[in-house]
């Protein structure tokens, strides 16, 4: 009614609480209380008048102690709360009455003030801030049922407030939970222009933020009639999908309908805060659009007591209510004759037989479960504090007379019980209780009854049924609302400056894997990375092998070259005292064949597996064999030539061209090759070379097994045989006018001159395949192919002739008559000249054999 003298309700007991409720709304100017408020008012009311009831019915409950009450109305109207509350605190501030004496002289005797212990209110955020303000300064402790705005949470400020409900920053936390559940980490906000909305997604944005991978790519207020603005603009970032809204009903239509307009039905995907909750009038014919909207809403429950009791209640058993007729006339449709107030004769009589439920549309306010909670909370609170300091005591003690505050403050904060609705009760360090909200999902395809679909629920934490969920046209795959979307295998994210869940790939190339989500690193020198780059492998391992075409072709000639050797020397020792045998010179021709020899052996030494002992072979043997054959060519060609240069000076033959001094001379030479390995210095061992076949592309890199001997090792080891051989071309050129019949020199010289153009074609394909992938294969080959080249050069210019003679044409095989050195050399001399006269005439006419006994 309006103008109604707002009053308040007393209930006698040991220990008395406080109540706030908005009975009435706010009146006009003028006017502090408007019109009943029968759900947020009287149910509210009623439901601390239950809760009193059981209470002091409970044997176990605070035994012996009776708790009254004092409730004011509130008339939602903050100013007028705090006007009212100051009767919570009438006993505690201090009255100077000493001046104040009766008409007889005695000291008046005052009333023992009514003491409140604590207060259960209020509602409205705002009302609850002002009283707070004023209890704090009296260390009253209050229990809110309703208020929900975060700043209460600010114990600083609101040091004794409590609350049994949570605050809206725990709902923010819940959509948070069920973004980041979903998968989602680039989303939109809506908030309607007011604290409710502004407020809520603050805390969104200061949740997620601290979350980590939730960004808010725009943020939009919402003005009157721009809806059709804010759809185009949240198409500017059309990944980002999931629409977060705080937001009332009419704007959450009305964002529907624009969604609609612009047609994006099924484009975005909403998650709404409690506001939209489980409301049908907000998305009515915008259904489509709606659908699989996500929604949240504070869990609640029915007390059925309650609507036992509350449906009971009627005029005549409910006196204690001062608002109760009030109530009556409103639910009921009629009017009670009441002292004051004027009759109307437009509205039907009450009878006072009328029934709650039965003659009126009656159905539970949702926050009756929490004034319950919230009076319970205030006497398990007293009931531990009783226990404390009056064990074995009867009522209320001495200790508990008066109640001190901040001491009933921290056994509030304390407690932990089953609440009406089966819940737990209890406080954290802020005073706020456990967040506790139930999800739903707004559903058409695939089911009978299109609504809302209870699909999970969050009580501090998220419990999602994902395959409870379904999408636009019944998809049961969530959609994605996501900046960026994941990178490929093997790709590293780049993330950008500023945007915490929004990245660039990049791939980790060459030798680098992916050691984390953000970080490429290379391989180890001796792994390469699997084909997704999620890790490294080991490189393979290879070598020559036997059935390789780059080894085939070496062992081949290398067969070849060991059976015409082995047949040369088989021969030379089978017919070893024949002419042609000793007239080549037998002791430096079985060096020399052992030089050829060793040659074509290294090719198997060069080919097989490395170890240290073929290691070891390598080293000795490669420069070895070549060292051997062109010493005791160098020795022949040194010979004849100091032969017959001595035998155009003199008739006395030079010294040290005995086999005895030939062989010394040859060894001497040998020894200098073989105190050139370095076999002291680092001795032999086979490596790994990872970087030798290490192209671009990993997926070919390999490891190969060599011995540990480098290109210019191997140049060095070859280097004196190489000085050899040019020294005994230099000596061949020198010899070139000596007659064939006297000697091997022009065969050695047809030799040489044929091996330096077979080592001057090695030098070039040999260091020109450095950089190639194949580069051990082919300088291996063209080395081994080399050597065999000039060994058969070797063997075939000095003694295939000879073999084929002493086999094919044995009568030639024979002795010829024997000559004084000086003989032989004015011959050789004479035979010169002559040549140097006529070029029409071959060398080497006569028949006459040198005499090598001389």
């Amino acid at each position: 009614m309006m103008g109604i003298r707002c009053a308040s309700i007393k209930i006698e007991g040991d220990i008395t609480l406080g109540g706030l409720f908005p009975m009435h709304s706010r009146g006009p100017a003028g006017i502090p209380c408007g019109e009943i408020k029968r759900e947020k008012g009287i149910h509210r009311l009623e439901a601390m008048l239950y809760a009193l009831d059981q209470i002091n019915s409970d044997p176990e409950l605070l035994p012996n102690i009776t708790l009254g009450a004092r409730i004011l109305d509130t008339c939602s109207r903050d100013t007028y709360a705090l006007e009212q509350s100051l009767t919570f605190v009438q006993a505690l501030i201090q009255k100077d009455n000493s001046d104040v004496r009766c008409s007889n002289g005695e000291p008046p005797i005052f009333p023992k003030p009514e003491r409140v212990v604590g207060v259960i209110g209020a509602s409205g955020s705002s009302v609850s801030i002002m009283v707070a303000n004023v209890l704090r300064l009296f260390a009253i402790p209050q229990i809110s049922y309703a208020s929900t705005a975060p700043e209460l949470s600010d114990k600083s400020r609101y040091e004794f407030f409590s609350r049994v409900v949570p605050p809206d920053s725990y709902q923010a936390q819940a959509m948070v939970d069920i973004v980041k559940n979903m998968g989602w980490n680039y989303v939109s906000t809506l908030a309607s222009e007011g604290n409710y909305g502004e407020s809520g997604v603050d805390a969104f944005l200061q949740i997620s933020r601290e979350a980590g991978c939730v960004s808010d790519c725009t943020d939009v207020n919402l003005p009157p009639g721009e809806f059709d603005k804010i759809i185009k603009r949240l198409m500017e970032t059309s990944n980002a999908r999931g629409v977060i809204i705080f937001a009332n009903e009419d704007d959450i239509k009305r964002v529907l309908q624009a969604a609609k307009k612009a047609n994006l039905t099924g484009h975005f995907l909403f998650v709404g805060s409690d506001s939209w909750g489980s409301k049908n009038s907000a998305i009515e014919d915008q259904e489509e659009v709606a659908e699989g909207a996500v929604t949240i809403l504070p869990k609640r429950a029915s007390i059925d007591g309650f609507d036992q009791y509350f449906t009971s209640r009627s005029l005549e058993n409910n006196r204690r209510n001062i608002w109760f007729a009030e109530f009556w006339e409103d639910d009921f449709k009629c009017k009670l004759t009441r002292p004051g107030i004027k009759y109307d004769p437009g509205r039907r009589k009450c009878t006072g037989d009328e029934r709650i439920s039965r003659d009126s549309q009656y159905e539970q306010e949702g926050k009756v479960q929490f004034v319950i909670d919230a009076v319970y909370a205030m006497a398990h609170a007293l009931h531990s504090m009783h226990l404390d300091l009056c064990a074995g005591s009867m009522g209320v003690c001495e200790k508990m007379d008066p109640v001190d505050g901040r001491m009933l403050l921290q056994y509030i904060r304390s407690v932990n019980f089953n609440g009406s609705a089966g819940t737990g009760v209890m406080f954290n360090e802020n005073g706020d209780a456990p967040g506790r909200y139930d999800i739903f999902q707004y559903q058409m395809s695939n089911v009978s009854n299109p609504g809302y679909k209870n699909i999970g629920q969050w009580t501090n934490h998220l419990r999602l049924n994902p395959e409870e969920m379904q999408w636009s046209g019944g998809d049961r795959k969530i959609p994605e609302s996501v900046c960026s979307f994941p990178c490929e295998s093997g790709e590293r994210k780049k993330m950008v400056k500023g945007v915490p869940c929004c990245w660039h790939c990049e791939l980790c190339d060459g030798y680098q894997y992916l050691l984390d989500e953000f970080t490429c690193d290379m391989c180890p020198f001796d792994m390469r990375p699997l084909e997704n780059r999620t890790g490294c492998r080991p490189t393979p391992i290879i070598k020559l092998e036997w059935s390789s075409p780059w080894a085939i072709i070496p062992v081949f000639l290398a067969i070849l070259g060991i059976l015409a050797t082995t047949g040369v020397i088989v021969t030379f020792i089978r017919f070893n005292d024949t002419p042609i045998v000793r007239a080549s010179g037998r002791e430096l021709s079985y060096v020399l064949l052992t030089g050829i020899f060793l040659i074509y052996l290294i090719t198997f030494f060069m080919i097989a597996e490395p170890s240290v002992a073929i290691c070891a072979f390598r080293r000795l043997f490669l420069g070895l064999g070549m060292c051997i054959s062109y010493a005791a060519m160098l020795t022949k060609t040194n010979r004849i030539y100091r032969i017959f240069e001595q035998g155009k000076k003199s008739v006395t033959p030079p010294k040290f061209i005995s086999p005895t001094s030939q062989l010394i001379i040859t060894f001497i030479l040998i020894s200098v090759q073989v105190m050139f390995i370095w076999f002291g210095v680092i001795p032999p061992h086979t490596i790994i070379d990872y970087e030798e076949q290490k192209p671009p592309n990993p997926e070919f890199a390999r490891g190969i097994l060599k011995c540990d001997m480098s290109d210019l090792s191997l140049i060095l080891c070859l280097s004196y045989s190489i000085v050899l051989m040019i020294t005994c071309t230099v000596y061949a050129i020198k010899s070139r006018g000596v007659p064939e019949t006297f000697n091997e020199a022009k065969p050695i010289g047809f030799t040489m001159y044929t091996t330096c153009i077979i080592w001057l074609a090695f030098v070039p394909i040999f260091f020109g395949t450095a950089q190639s992938t194949e580069k051990m294969f082919i300088q291996t080959t063209t080395l081994t192919v080399s050597m065999s080249l000039s060994a058969t050069v070797s063997l075939g210019m000095l003694y295939i002739p000879k073999v084929y003679v002493i086999i094919f044409h044995p009568e030639q095989n024979v002795q010829k008559r024997k000559r004084s050195f000086k003989a032989v050399v004015q011959a050789a001399t004479v035979t010169t000249h002559l040549s140097l006269k006529s070029n029409d005439k071959q060398n080497g006419e006569s028949k006459v054999e040198p005499d090598r006994s001389q």
